[in-house]
């Protein structure tokens, strides 16, 4: 099997509320995904994509996944996707870094490699583990007030986890911690997630002021150093997100006792080649994963779910839907909010088809020479 066109699209995609994180600083009310639709020589066609959260928040943008597939196509075409190891070193080969670019081009070859062999993704995983993926909820910045209201529009879809945005100061963040923490009922989850927005010495003074409260604190602070130095003075468990990137990264992690819980989104690591090894490495150090995509539609939300659903049941924390927060989300098939859970597609491959007319004009067209 070689890949012989791979087809671009640009997709708008308009959120149903704007949306703050990290304390306010960060505001996005709209999304602009990347698609991927890669054709071989037997037939089968293979989707990807990759959808960054907006410009502002990780070192990734639209522009830069259609630059860098542009930069990839003529070492990708041609080859096997089935392949995948091989494909992925032959784009580190053509284009050092920029992990972000490659995670569409991966998701595509993953989708073939399945539908090859006539296996639902997660198969290809490590095998479907049984039972349904855990979704969480998530809560953007806004006074306590509105991220009570926020929960409540969750609860009513069946979310029993959610993933709240704090960090703006440290009182106000001290408010918010200790009125979302009693207003949980038995059997709901709740993190805190900072997305940075905290200094050390900030992140110390409100953790240390709300000791009592347990739960997992996401990202406290911009860097891994910072991270490090908040671990040493607190007690709350802590979720590193932002800072793991790499499989180096996740292997530092666990030598250095960084966290109990680690984001695993797909796009940002690089595609579900990395994902899937960053994966291993915290499941034999016991460290629990959300793990999900940094935004998309349900044909990225399908595949995170595959990859949830090959990992042992409690090693995965939650998964998230973005497509959630779209006002519109063409994709046949895929993954579904099921009363606060989702099971991934039992079809060949991802599970997941963009409808095509729904994304229009393509961007490009890359063929392989004949």
């Amino acid at each position: 099997m070689r890949i012989t066109r791979i087809t671009m699209w640009g997709l708008d995609l308009p959120l149903k509320r704007p949306y703050s994180l990290s304390g306010g600083r960060l505001h996005f009310e709209r999304l602009d995904s990347t698609i991927l639709r890669l054709d071989t020589d037997e037939g089968l066609v293979g989707w990807g994509e990759g959808c960054p959260w907006g410009s502002t928040y990780l070192p990734a943008f639209a522009g830069g996944i259609r630059a860098g597939v542009a930069e990839l196509a003529p070492t990708v075409l041609g080859l096997d996707p089935r392949r995948t190891d091989v494909v992925y070193r032959a784009m580190d080969l053509a284009l050092p870094g920029h992990g972000y670019v490659k995670s569409a081009v991966d998701m595509a070859c993953w989708d073939l490699a399945a539908q090859a062999a006539g296996l639902p993704l997660c198969d290809l995983l490590g095998g479907r583990t049984d039972g349904s993926v855990r979704l969480h909820s998530s809560i953007p910045s806004g006074t306590p007030d509105e991220l009570l209201a926020e929960i409540d529009l969750a609860r009513a879809e069946g979310y029993t986890f959610h993933s709240a945005k704090i960090g703006a100061d440290v009182e106000a963040d001290v408010e918010r911690m200790r009125i979302l923490d009693a207003a949980m009922v038995p059997g709901e989850e709740l993190t805190f997630d900072v997305n940075r927005s905290w200094t050390p010495a900030e992140a110390i003074s409100v953790l240390n002021a709300t000791r009592e409260i347990l739960r997992v604190v996401e990202q406290p602070c911009e860097t891994y150093g910072q991270h490090l130095a908040v671990r040493s003075a607190v007690g709350q468990p802590l979720a590193i997100d932002e800072s793991l990137v790499t499989v180096d990264d996740m292997i530092r992690a666990v030598g250095d006792r960084a966290c109990e819980v680690v984001g695993l989104k797909i796009g940002r690591v690089g595609g579900i080649t990395p994902a899937r090894r960053i994966r291993d490495v915290a499941a034999a150090a016991g460290i629990r994963m959300n793990i999900e995509d940094t935004g998309g539609t349900a044909l990225s939300a399908s595949a995170a779910v595959h990859l949830a659903q090959a990992t042992p049941e409690p090693l995965r924390r939650a998964t998230w839907l973005c497509f959630d927060h779209l006002t519109d989300n063409p994709v046949e098939g895929g993954v579904a909010n099921d009363g606060g859970t989702a099971t991934a597609p039992d079809s060949p491959g991802i599970g997941a088809v963009p409808d095509q007319a729904a994304l229009g004009q393509s961007l490009a067209i890359f063929e392989a020479d004949r």
